[in-house]
């Protein structure tokens, strides 16, 4: 197609936004596969062509080619190849996170406290330690991924923290227990947002928002499939005169190793680099279906060939990414639009056991609550999507939640038939999250490699400070029914439905502001602005703000 429409002379480009963004849209008004997909850009006006060109150091700059173009057919086969090649096994990169990092609340069910002699306050405090572990790491794990390649580092980080999972068949007590927990966060830390920059490399901005979508689909389906690995696992207890919980530990730990041995063969460094042993001489794509890849990830954010994948960061940019204000909304909302559902979460399995349920029971009747969460998820980042809207539909899950907390509050859940209970208490941990709505929203208003492989770090840090403060809402001076955690879950969630107002509020502010400022330029003096301006990223004039 390239090559016919050079020999002809034209060098014809997509309409924007002309190509099948969703599997329901049908109807030859949203798709046509023999039409051009190529999008125009900065690299197809002369005056800025040059300034935007990617540097010889980047690792695909062989591939670049301004004038190439290809169908909305080659790309939707392309697509569907990158979901099977490189996203379907982040998935289940990130079933193992979620596995290893979730398997405590099954032990909870089959006496893990009893056995170890410990407290719920104990709990917390494993829990605390988990995270803060987690978040401390979250940005030199991120660093270090930047610096060797998420390629090398995540399969490390697998194999390592698998081991220290397994290792917890033989804890004997609060202290092992609370080494462990944070060792774990200690290795777990920075893996999320070292997957979700390795994504970028091969998809578009609204591709990512829908794949990160199915990428907390698989931590939810890891759940689902942990609950009945419990189900059974938990039945060894006794055998080799060892309780279920330390052979959970074990075999789940064993499972997460695999996986990380596989990620050492399965995981390209760049979409020109597929070429393995394993993956074969010539690589998972062609030269067709790689020029097609980086052109039309680098035509939709020149940004992306500003850093090589193996360029380490230094402190000079790390904190000029710290100091950018303009994703400090999004950073607020990571640390508190999750804690109202998060408490009830970690003691879901406690709580259940406490109003009769036994153990193999209370394993399976957490699971329809997470289906119904994943279902809801799904639909909340379509809807952002396909609505072009992203505040107002984040926000949805806090109005779902709100019944639910008011509900727990007003009575006493202990005291209701156990099946209403356990009815509120799936309506309210079925909520629809806007976690990857935020994270894709984080990336678009980054802008820069630079920035935004910092600020999904510090994102995901905030995320986990959440994790921290919902642990410790809950505290065995107020068991069973928490009411003094209740009054403070529900004031968090009013206050959320602010901040997601405010945040609507800045973002639109901030853009009406460049509006003005762009439309009193002359097309010279914007032209002169977009050579030689020394802003980057979000910072630039031309550049606007989702929301």
């Amino acid at each position: 197609m390239t090559r016919l429409l050079r020999g002809i002379g034209i060098r014809a480009l997509g309409a924007p936004e002309a190509g099948r963004r969703f599997w329901f849209q049908r109807s030859k008004t949203y798709y046509d596969p023999d039409a051009i997909a190529t999008q125009p850009s900065v690299f197809d006006d002369p005056d800025t062509a040059e300034d935007y060109r990617p540097s010889n150091d980047w690792e695909n700059s062989h591939r670049f080619d301004p004038d190439e173009r290809w169908t909305w057919g080659e790309e939707r086969q392309l697509v569907w190849k990158i979901d099977l090649k490189i996203m379907a096994f982040a998935a289940f990169m990130f079933m193992a996170l979620e596995l290893d990092r979730s398997n405590i609340s099954q032990a909870l069910t089959d006496n893990f406290l009893e056995d170890l002699g410990m407290t719920t306050n104990d709990y917390n405090l494993g829990n605390s330690l988990f995270k803060l572990a987690f978040l401390l790491a979250e940005l030199p794990s991120q660093l270090i991924a930047k610096w060797v390649g998420p390629d090398v580092w995540i399969p490390t980080q697998m194999v390592v923290w698998s081991i220290v999972g397994s290792a917890q068949f033989y804890l004997q007590g609060r202290t092992s227990f609370l080494i462990c927990r944070t060792l774990l966060g200690m290795l777990q830390g920075g893996f999320i947002p070292e997957v979700i920059l390795y994504l970028s490399y091969f998809y578009k901005h609204h591709e990512l928002s829908l794949r990160l979508g199915f990428f907390w689909t698989a931590s939810t389906f890891a759940d689902v499939l942990g609950g009945f690995l419990a189900f059974g696992i938990l039945r060894l207890r006794g055998v080799e005169g060892q309780a279920g919980w330390r052979w959970l530990f074990l075999i789940e730990g064993f499972l997460t190793l695999l996986a990380g041995l596989f990620a050492f063969i399965l995981m390209p460094s760049s979409p020109t680099s597929t070429a393995s042993w394993f993956r074969g001489k010539s690589g998972w794509f062609n030269e067709r279906e790689e020029k097609i890849m980086v052109n039309r990830i680098i035509r939709e954010d020149p940004s992306k060939s500003s850093m090589h994948n193996r360029q380490p960061l230094t402190l000079g940019l790390l904190w000029k990414s710290v100091q950018d204000y303009d994703l400090w909304p999004i950073y607020i909302l990571g640390l508190t639009f999750q804690t109202p559902m998060s408490t009830p979460a970690n003691y879901l399995t406690l709580s259940l056991k406490g109003l009769g349920f036994g153990t193999y029971n209370t394993n399976l009747l957490v699971i329809p609550s997470k289906i119904f969460h994943v279902i809801n998820m799904l639909c909340l980042t379509y809807a952002a999507e396909i609505f072009g809207e992203l505040t107002f539909i984040a926000m949805i899950g806090q109005i779902w939640a709100l019944p639910a907390i008011v509900l727990i509050n007003v009575i006493d859940i202990n005291k209701v038939n156990k099946w209403i209970a356990w009815g509120v208490m799936t309506v309210l941990l079925s909520y629809p999250s806007a976690h990857p709505i935020q994270v894709g929203w984080n990336s678009r208003n980054s802008n820069a490699v630079r920035a935004r492989t910092v600020s999904t770090a510090l994102y995901n840090m905030c995320v986990q400070t959440s994790g921290i403060i919902a642990a410790n809402i809950y505290q065995a001076n107020d068991a069973p029914r928490y009411e003094r955690g209740n009054r403070i879950l529900l004031s968090i969630l009013v206050a959320n439905i602010f901040l997601y107002l405010g945040t609507k509020w800045y973002y639109v502010k901030r853009n009406t502001d460049r509006d003005r400022k762009w439309a009193g330029m002359t097309e010279d003096e914007r032209l002169n602005y977009q050579a030689r301006t020394t802003d980057e990223g979000n910072k630039r004039l031309d550049f606007r703000f989702a929301h």
